[in-house]
Parts: structure tokens; C-alpha cells; sequence
């Protein structure tokens, strides 16, 4: 049985970001593709960045995208509570364990005064209980080595060894008796059994310090693998530091602007990570089934909105017609046949939001100007534009079985009736009946989405700019 067991511990503290989401993701594929658990953990223990509803919005998101958690708050689980507000006991206790196997200290300096200069680690077993008799106020502080080094070994970025000198007492325990993240997830983490850290690179130069708190309670040191960065890639191409601007959107902007939760999945896999083989379009259990951790980078990877769009857009076209008629429905506020549509759309749009735009034509006729009737490519002049558009109504008021197929035969023989090429008549038509150079699908899918009385209204309009 693999006791590989990986968490996602984040904060409540807004959307979900693309970093957070990568976090989870692969804590997920990691844990699954090594048969062990993913453990969902809430460490809200910093109330001051709380924001009212992020809690659910972190069950929401992780919902959407598939990651299901095997324990966590609502599952539940051998080693609980999951949030880390219902488990202020368990961190005062283990401080005071701390304290008195001469890992950290008690410091009653006041909060302005600077950490360099605190006497406190030096105060007798004496002046501590006095304080602490007299209810001073105070905070645990971790007690670091001053001389020597910590090094470890992480899966991603190899060894890594800091000097103890540069290290900070810092805080574990805060004055309110909630503890730090610093504090908080190592407890947990040793506590939940979990065997592999997987966070981001931000976190390499604290890690030296959770490897200090581990080595003084006497505790096993899990298994780090560290994540590289991800970059935001600005509209004129530079590269930068993730922002709004550069991509640093929340998974709900994303599927607000159409992208496919399982679409998301996919692209973000690749930021930092790829596969064996060529393929990029995976499902997530395809993903399980793919994922190592020695495919993982050190390269910083960049957020590309281009390459999320193209991945997007070949899941769209894996969608059955039903799944996108039924998610195509939000995006269109008109009545029209959504699964004739459907079927013109599925294989031209990136994201859902680009539907209103184009489709905008089919709800009501736009005004135009004739010379887009005109197009060299295609041998449409200012002479035989009439005389196309005439002869099309002329068939196509004969027309009684008004569906694509046979729309299309009855356009192609009157091309070859006129001894014109057919895509100067579908040309023709086409704009005749949309008023734009560009539509999701050529004239007879429009003629046959239009209905028949719609379409010879929209023809002998259009036929009136000619006379």
C-alpha cells in the first residue's frame, strides 16, 4: 500500500489564482499517480486577510476542476479538524513542547521592538515564569542556530544549503495564542502524515527553517518538491512577473470568460511540467496516468493566453453537441435554434464569450456597405452581384425542404447554371444575409439557422442597394 500522502493547504483569503490552482493540481496528480491520498487543509489562521466567502469558493473551484480530496473539511478523516482555527489547542500544546525541549522561547519584547536586539531567548527559567505569572504578553519564537548550516534535498531544485547566521528567531506562536503558517504547517503536516511538501519555489528559502522545527521535535523530515515560477506574458510579448495584467486571473474569471474548467486543468499542467510524449490535449485521468515528478522543471514557465485559448478550443470540440448547445445557451440571448448553431460554432470558437460577438448578425441584420459585396478572390464585381442575388431568391423561394444540404445543391447548380464559380453565389449570399466578411459557418449553414422567410427578407434588402 503507497503511503505517498500530499495536501493543499490554502488560504481563505480571495479567488482561486493560477498559482493556487497549479498547487493543487499537482498535490493531486502526485498523490494519484502514486496511489496515495490528497488531503485538502484550511489554514485560515491569519483572520486579519480573511475575506468572507473564499472558504467556498476554495471547495467550489476544486468541485469544478475534479480534484476531489480524500480528507479534508466535509469528507473528514483520521486526522482532523482540517481547518486550521479549530486546532489552536494542538499548536499551544506542541509550542510548549517546543519550548521545553530548547527549540523555541518565550519573547515579551514589544511588537515594535526589533527582533535583532531581543534578550529573550537568553531569560532564565525564573524571569519566564514571572512573566508569564504576571500575564505579560507575549509570543513563542522558534530559537535558530547561530552558527553552522541546514541544507536539504528537494525533488525539483536538488540540494540546497543555507547559514544558520542568516536565519531569523521568527514567530510560531503570535500574541492572540493563533500560530503562524510557519508554525502551523509543519505541526500539521507531521500530524496528517504527509510524506511530500509540493508548494511553490517561493518557499525554498524558509524550508531550512521547517527542517529546524522538524529536526527539534525529533520529527521525520517529508519529502520537498518545490515548483518553479510562473510568468505573465504581456500583450506587447515581454515576459514579467505575474499580474492582472499578465495573467494572473482566478479560475472563476477564466470560466467567466469561457474557458473549460477541464480545459484549465490541462493548460496548467504544462506550467512547470511536461510528458512523455508529444501529446498536450489530456483529460485529467489521462493526466494521472501521465504524471511524474521527474518531468517537473526548474524553468520558470510562462502563462500564454494564446496557448490556453488553443487548448481550450480542442476540448470545446471534444464537447458532444449537447454538452455545448446546453453551455452555449448563457452566451445567446435571442431565439434561435441552439442546436443548429451548435453545430456552426463547436469548431470556430477558442472560448464561450467570443459567441455574442459573432453571432450577434443572426438576432438582427447589421447595416453595411455594399462594397463588401466586392471581392476579387472570389469574382464578385459590381455587375454580377444583382444578378446573383436575384437568381438565388428566385431558387430559393422554390425551396419547401429548407435544410442545409439541400440549400447547398440548389446554390451549386445555379452557380453552374450562371457559369460562375460557386463560391462567387455563396459569397454573394453569404454577405447578402449577414452583413459581415467573417461568420461561423458559410451561407446555407447561415440560410438554413435564418429560417426561409428570414433569409428572402434579408436577400431582397440587401438586393435593394444595387437599384
Amino acid at each position: 500500500m503507497c503511503n505517498c500522502r500530499t495536501r493543499f493547504a490554502p488560504s481563505p483569503t480571495g479567488y482561486m489564482h493560477i498559482g493556487n490552482l497549479r498547487s493543487a493540481l499537482y498535490n493531486y496528480l502526485i498523490s494519484k499517480s502514486l496511489g496515495g491520498k490528497f488531503i485538502l487543509r484550511i489554514e485560515d489562521t491569519d483572520n486579519k486577510r480573511q475575506i468572507k466567502g473564499a472558504e467556498q469558493i476554495i471547495y467550489d473551484t476544486l468541485e469544478s476542476t475534479g480534484l476531489s480530496y480524500d480528507e479534508g473539511p466535509s469528507v473528514g478523516g483520521d486526522f482532523g479538524p482540517y481547518i486550521q482555527s479549530e486546532r489552536k489547542d494542538i499548536y499551544l500544546k506542541y509550542s510548549k513542547i517546543l519550548v521545553d525541549r530548547g527549540g523555541a522561547y518565550y519573547c515579551f519584547c514589544k511588537k515594535k521592538d526589533d527582533n535583532s536586539s531581543c534578550n529573550c531567548r537568553n531569560l532564565s527559567a525564573e524571569e519566564v515564569e514571572n512573566f508569564l505569572a504576571d500575564r505579560k504578553s507575549y509570543v513563542v519564537r522558534q530559537k535558530m542556530p547561530k552558527e553552522g548550516s541546514t541544507s536539504f534535498d528537494d525533488l525539483v531544485f536538488g540540494h540546497i544549503e543555507v547559514e544558520n547566521s542568516g536565519l531569523e528567531d521568527q514567530i510560531l506562536i503570535k500574541s492572540d495564542g493563533m500560530p503562524t503558517y510557519n508554525f502551523a504547517n509543519v505541526v500539521d503536516d507531521h500530524l496528517m502524515q504527509i510524506s511530500h511538501v509540493v508548494r511553490g519555489c517561493e518557499y525554498l528559502s524558509a524550508t531550512p527553517k521547517y527542517n529546524l522545527l522538524y529536526e527539534s521535535f525529533g520529527w521525520e523530515i517529508p519529502t520537498y518538491v518545490h515548483l518553479p515560477l510562473i510568468m505573465g506574458k504581456n500583450p506587447d510579448g515581454t515576459v514579467t512577473k505575474l499580474s492582472k495584467r499578465a495573467g494572473a486571473v482566478s479560475f472563476l474569471d477564466l470560466v467567466n470568460e469561457g474557458y473549460l474548467p477541464e480545459a484549465i486543468i490541462n493548460y496548467i499542467a504544462f506550467l512547470g511540467w511536461c510528458p512523455s510524449s508529444n501529446k498536450e490535449i489530456f483529460s485529467l485521468s489521462e493526466l494521472v496516468e501521465e504524471f511524474s515528478i521527474d518531468n517537473i522543471g526548474k524553468s520558470p514557465s510562462i502563462f500564454d493566453y494564446e496557448k490556453l485559448q488553443w487548448v481550450n478550443a480542442q476540448h470545446i470540440k471534444l464537447l458532444s453537441d449537447e454538452s455545448f448547445a446546453n453551455m452555449a445557451k448563457k452566451y445567446v440571448n435571442f431565439d434561435v435554434d441552439l442546436n443548429k448553431l451548435s453545430k456552426i460554432l463547436k469548431s470556430r470558437i477558442s472560448k464561450f464569450d467570443q459567441i455574442p460577438e459573432m453571432i450577434d448578425f443572426l438576432r438582427e441584420m447589421p447595416k453595411f456597405d455594399k462594397e463588401l459585396f466586392l471581392n476579387k478572390k472570389n469574382k464578385t464585381n459590381e455587375e454580377n452581384i444583382p444578378i446573383i442575388l436575384e437568381k438565388s431568391i428566385e431558387v430559393l423561394e422554390k425551396i419547401s425542404d429548407w435544410n442545409n444540404d439541400k440549400l447547398f445543391e440548389r446554390l451549386v447548380k445555379l452557380s453552374d447554371d450562371m457559369n460562375l464559380k460557386k463560391n462567387s453565389v455563396m459569397w454573394a449570399v453569404r454577405i447578402a444575409i449577414s452583413g459581415k466578411h467573417v461568420t461561423p459557418g458559410g451561407a446555407t449553414e447561415i440560410l438554413e439557422i435564418l429560417g426561409k422567410e428570414e433569409s428572402l427578407e434579408r436577400l431582397n434588402n440587401s438586393l435593394k442597394l444595387w437599384k
